[in-house]
Formats: C-alpha cells, sequence, structure tokens
C-alpha cells in the first residue's frame, strides 16, 4: 500500500496528473518563452518561478528557465530524486510555504488549456526496437506463416534500428501524409505516390538521462539508473512504402516522416509503485542480458481513432506485455561500445497483447485489410485516411493511486502534391 500524499490542488479522480506523478514538460504562454513545468491536476506550475525564489534544490543552476530538459537531466539521479520531493512537499496540504504565498502562487500555476506545450527534451539520438512477441508473431504470420513468424535472432536479441530524431514531433503536430516508391502486386517496376497503407504505431518511449563514452558499455543492472523517464509514442508507418524498401537495410522513409510523443515525461520514480514481473523469455538469454530483478511496468494503454469530432476507441493495450525491457534494450544498445546521449529517445516498438482488441497497429487490427474495423459514425477502416485524428493514451493506477501520460494526438493531412 502507498503512502497517501494529499495537496492543496483540486485535482479530479481520473487525472493522469496528480501528486504521485508529477511529470516534466516544457510549455510557453502567449510570447512568453519555453521553460519547465511539472503537471498537476489541470495546472503546470513552473518551476522557473520556483526556482528563481529558492525554493528547490539546483541552486544557481537556472535549469528551470531553458527550453528543454537536458540541463535538468543531466544533473543526475540524485538531484532529480531530490526534486521531486520538494516539489511533493511544496504541494502538499502539510506545507504552507506556496500554499498560504498567494502572490507566488499566482505567478508559478498556469492553467494548462492556456499553456502551448513544446518538445521536452532536445533529442540527440532516436532508436526503435521490435520488442513485443505477440506484435513480432503477428507480422510474422502474415507474411510468411506461424511456422516462420519470428526470425531466428528474435529471441535472443531486442532487435532494433535507429531512426531519424530530426523528425520526432510533439503531440498535436500535424502528420503530412508521406510519398514514396511503392511496388504494386504484378507490376515488374515501383511507382511513385502517396502512401496508401498509413499507420499508427502504439509504443512507450524511454529518455536516456546519463551520456557514456564511447566504447562503454552498461550491464542490465545498471541500465535502469540510465532512464530518466517514460513517454507515449506513435511511431507512425507507411506500409506499402516498408514494404519495398526495408530489403536489405530495414526501414527508412517508412518512418523517418514523423514519429509523435506526448509532451509530459512520467519519471521512473513516479512508475516504481507499478513495477510488474518481466515476461518470460525462452529461451534464456545470453549471461549479459539476464537481469537480478524484474523491470517491466502495468502501464495500461489506449489508442482512439477521431474522425469528425467523435472518437471510437479500437484497442486496449498493456506495456506488461513487451517482451524485451528497457533495461535489456539500453544494454543490448551499449554492447558494443555505442555510447549513449542525454535526452536520447528509445521507442519500445509496437505494443501488442494477446487478444485482437490488444492490438498496437492498424496492420495486426485489420489483419492487412483482411478484417476491415468499423468506427462509431458506421465508416470502415483498414489504414488511416486523410483528416483522420489517432489519439493514443496511457495510464498506472493501484490501491487508488494514478499516475498518467496524458495523451499524444496527431492529424493525418493530405499528401503534398509532386
Amino acid at each position: 500500500m502507498m503512502k497517501t500524499k494529499t495537496t492543496f490542488i483540486e485535482v479530479a479522480r481520473d487525472s493522469d496528473f496528480t501528486i504521485y506523478n508529477l511529470p516534466y514538460g516544457i510549455f510557453s504562454v502567449g510570447a512568453s518563452a519555453p521553460r519547465v513545468g511539472v503537471a498537476i491536476g489541470d495546472w503546470i506550475l513552473d518551476l522557473n518561478v520556483l526556482e528563481q525564489e529558492g525554493l528547490l534544490p539546483t541552486p544557481g543552476a537556472n535549469v528551470f528557465a531553458e527550453a528543454t530538459l537536458n540541463s535538468f537531466i543531466a544533473l543526475g539521479n540524485d538531484v532529480w530524486k531530490k526534486t521531486r520531493q520538494r516539489l511533493q512537499d511544496l504541494l502538499s496540504t502539510d506545507n504552507t510555504e506556496l500554499q498560504d504565498n498567494h502572490s507566488l502562487r499566482g505567478k508559478a500555476f498556469v492553467k494548462q488549456s492556456e499553456a502551448t506545450m513544446h518538445l521536452p527534451v532536445e533529442i540527440p539520438g532516436y532508436t526503435d526496437f521490435y520488442s513485443s512477441r505477440e506484435h513480432a508473431f503477428n507480422v510474422g504470420c502474415m507474411f510468411r506463416g506461424p511456422e516462420n513468424a519470428l526470425m531466428p535472432n528474435w529471441t535472443e536479441l531486442p532487435v532494433g534500428y535507429n531512426g531519424r530524431a530530426s523528425s520526432v514531433v510533439i503531440s498535436g503536430t500535424d502528420i503530412i501524409r508521406p510519398s514514396g516508391q511503392i511496388k504494386l502486386p504484378g507490376n515488374e517496376r515501383p511507382v511513385f505516390g502517396a502512401c496508401q497503407k498509413l499507420d499508427f504505431e502504439l509504443e512507450t518511449g524511454f529518455i536516456v538521462g546519463k551520456a557514456t563514452e564511447l566504447g562503454q558499455p552498461v550491464s542490465v543492472d545498471e541500465a535502469p539508473k540510465y532512464i530518466f523517464g517514460m513517454v507515449l509514442l506513435n511511431d507512425w508507418s507507411a506500409r506499402d512504402i516498408q514494404q519495398w524498401e526495408y530489403v536489405p537495410l530495414g526501414p527508412f522513409n517508412a518512418k523517418t516522416f514523423g514519429t509523435s510523443i506526448s509532451p509530459w515525461i512520467v519519471t521512473m520514480e513516479a512508475l516504481e509503485p507499478f513495477r510488474c514481473e518481466n515476461t518470460a523469455q525462452d529461451p534464456e538469454p545470453l549471461k549479459y542480458l539476464q537481469e537480478k530483478q524484474d523491470s517491466n511496468y502495468d502501464i495500461q494503454l489506449q489508442v482512439a481513432f477521431e474522425v469528425n469530432g467523435e472518437e471510437t476507441v479500437i484497442c486496449n493495450s498493456n506495456f506488461k506485455y513487451m517482451y524485451w525491457t528497457m533495461a535489456q534494450q539500453l544494454t543490448h544498445h551499449t554492447v558494443s561500445g555505442c555510447n549513449l546521449r542525454v535526452g536520447d529517445l528509445m521507442g519500445s516498438g509496437t505494443i501488442s497483447g494477446p487478444e485482437k482488441s490488444s492490438f498496437g497497429s492498424l496492420l495486426e487490427l485489420t489483419w492487412n485489410m483482411t478484417e476491415p474495423l468499423t468506427l462509431k459514425n458506421g465508416e470502415s477502416r483498414n489504414f488511416i485516411q486523410d483528416n483522420d485524428t489517432i489519439i493514443m493514451r496511457g495510464y498506472c493506477e493501484k490501491d487508488g493511486v494514478r499516475v498518467g501520460f496524458g495523451e499524444v494526438r496527431g492529424k493525418v493531412l493530405p499528401a503534398l502534391k509532386w
């Protein structure tokens, strides 16, 4: 049972942003400069204001006046922990420093509805993994049959590829339908045109919190210390472009046109109460990937279509279905000596569960266009159409305590004319 915490800020029972959470983000209001805040209920607490008042354990650092979280993250785990504890203390009903200082409260609190959110970190590098067994098996079944669904290496290592950090965008950013080469059945040569099989991929991402030197790997036991927090992630996918281009080097233009993330980074400390048992791995991983403790998390995930303002929930999944953990992903990423940088983003790969309703992509939900989805308005979908909006949400809940991510959403706009 978690120790009860109460705040003087009114927070709805179903709010993702409770005092147990306090996720970090970058916001601005009007023409003001972007700066660091934490979410509490419907509000943003401006950490730059608190830092200038000397109320936070970052004296003279001025990290919360910056337009990214990188400098704060680089201060290290001890500062993250002390800052979180101090913020919980300042927001507590038992503390009057902020509660009774109405002048300071007037400067420090901003309505989320009045703020513009920005990318929370400068992202030096982006890596996307392929770590949900159910997803990998489903996709393999479609194209190779159940006997050969998983490639021989899949159960031996966290498969991944290096993506494009420059096209990672904040929730709410429109996505232009990509164009590229498409090889149609029966045609000898490809054609150039707009993607016709545009898909979402339900993922989470973790933010690297500690840099390493080139040539210095991170052990799987030390790996959790290198993770600052998590975001929701939609790794948009052009299935028809990818099918033609991915051999022999993997995804390229089918993935580089946009990856959307949620604006709030939920810290690993906030997620700690929701740690759960790892998925059983068979065969036993090689020694460098063997963990001594569970490092999976019970995070409920949801995907919805929004068409003409009406939502249809099409997927309910959970992060706990992941086969490879974040610790294993990070360790495998560095085992060759690849260095990490603060702010690096690592995507989980599509998260699918055992039931059809928990499949994390349209490719699976429609079983490659053989079982179309029906939306609330009666329209059917195999893949995403122009002006459709995809919304992803995620949260943890236990013992009456809720810690959530908010949402990541993106609207698809028509392809550019060539």
